[in-house]
């Protein structure tokens, strides 16, 4: 049982102990289950309490007399914690968060009690939705790019090859829904050059990113040499 709780935890999460100060942190990833870390003494008898100190202390999941305790707990949380058990006599009070939300981000704090005292840990949770793809696309002389279901919020840049001289500064549009989650979207004048393009749009969110690249190439009339007949058109679409 300990090595399947380890192989998740390193699975499905992030977690990094500062070198310096500061609480502990861990990165969990939107809609998917996360574990936050708390040791305690060894016991039996333990109670645990775990809060949300950023949505004003908020009950998040408790444990007495050899069971959970939920009567108090915040609706936020419900349906959706666990503790492990059969490890707490061995020190493990750790909490199982399923499910998670942008509005789960913030400072938690584990309290526990035992004949032999009380412990108190805190960690810091962060969300992260990571860019799943970027769309880029030619809709009459534009070229679009956009995403969505992101967090934190996006960025969004341009690449032209060759360089151009399109003007690359134009307006991002940024959304967020009920959700808390972002979508961002951008589009470029395409150019009248008949020389071939190629459009990237990068987006980017905490430590990940994902590009879209655009192929933009001419067929080209050697009999009357007009600049360009049909344009040929592809995507790719690649990490960065």
């Amino acid at each position: 049982m300990a090595e399947v709780f380890l192989f998740e935890f390193l699975v499905i999460q992030t977690f990094i102990w500062p070198c310096t100060g500061g609480d502990p942190k861990v990165t969990c990833v939107y809609s998917q289950s996360c574990i936050l870390p708390c040791n305690v003494h060894t016991s039996s008898d333990s109670v645990i309490l775990w809060n949300h100190i950023t949505s004003e202390d908020s009950v998040v999941h408790s444990y007495y007399n050899g069971q959970d305790q939920l009567g108090h707990q915040n609706q936020q949380f419900k349906g959706r914690t666990s503790l492990f058990k059969d490890l707490i006599s061995r020190g493990n009070a750790s909490l199982k968060l399923t499910g998670v939300k942008v509005q789960d981000e913030g400072r938690y704090r584990c309290y526990s009690s035992t004949v032999k005292g009380f412990q108190k840990s805190f960690i810091e949770l962060r969300v992260e939705a990571p860019v799943k793809e970027v769309d880029i696309k030619q809709v009459e002389n534009r070229i679009i790019c956009s995403s969505e279901g992101i967090y934190p919020k996006p960025q969004l840049t341009w690449s032209i090859n060759p360089r151009s001289k399109i003007e690359i500064h134009t307006p991002t549009t940024v959304q967020q829904t009920q959700e808390q989650l972002y979508s961002i979207s951008s589009s470029l004048l395409d150019s009248d050059s008949p020389d071939d393009l190629i459009y990237s749009c990068t987006v980017s969110s905490g430590r990940n990113s994902k590009r879209a690249t655009f192929y933009r190439s001419y067929l080209h009339d050697s009999t009357t040499k007009q600049g360009k007949l049909e344009p040929l058109l592809s995507v790719c679409l690649y990490d960065a």
